[in-house]
């Protein structure tokens, strides 16, 4: 997955090329289903995101700009579609434990899945704007810049978001006895 290979996917797109669309949702549907899981916490919720950001990444293709990577401008669909689901939302619903597959013994599955619920349960008590930094950043691994891009936000803004977030994250998991 690399910058060229993703644009050249696009120009392909744009001149009718149905196969290369397909080949950018097999490209980046989990990632994207995976960004509007931790965002949302609800895997119904994150499967609508994602086929809705495809779709308007599809739409909106030709209003791509290739000086940017297209996962970034991608993953700001998403995460824009997300918010728009958030804000819709009433009431938060619990993530659906039978997405996590792991290659454990049922002890070690079981801490670890209850670990992560606490961890996924903490994040969805801090704002908004603080959750979705720290999903991009640690879940999806994008660099500050990316972040920027996406969040539409300055660079500073997003070190300095994250860094609260960080904490929050922290206070909550503490207060929880996760976290010394």
């Amino acid at each position: 997955m690399n910058r060229e290979d993703d644009h050249i996917l696009v120009r392909q797109c744009l001149q009718g090329n149905q196969k290369a669309f397909e080949e950018i949702v097999e490209r980046y549907h989990k990632i994207i289903f995976n960004v509007g899981l931790r965002v949302l916490n609800n895997a119904e919720d994150a499967a609508d995101v994602t086929q809705t950001a495809f779709l308007k990444t599809y739409e909106n293709l030709h209003r791509f700009n290739e000086k940017y990577k297209f996962f970034s401008w991608l993953y700001k669909i998403a995460v824009n579609e997300s918010v728009n689901v958030l804000r819709q939302r009433k009431q938060t619903q619990g993530i659906d434990s039978g997405i996590v597959s792991t290659g454990k013994n049922p002890e070690e599955t079981y801490k670890d899945v209850e670990l992560s619920e606490k961890i996924q349960n903490a994040l969805m008590k801090i704002e908004l704007d603080y959750r979705v930094v720290i999903v991009l950043s640690h879940y999806q691994e994008l660099s500050y810049d990316e972040i920027s891009y996406v969040l539409d936000l300055p660079g500073k803004t997003v070190k300095s978001r994250l860094f609260t977030a960080r904490k929050l994250l922290r206070d909550i998991l503490r207060k929880e006895g996760v976290y010394d």
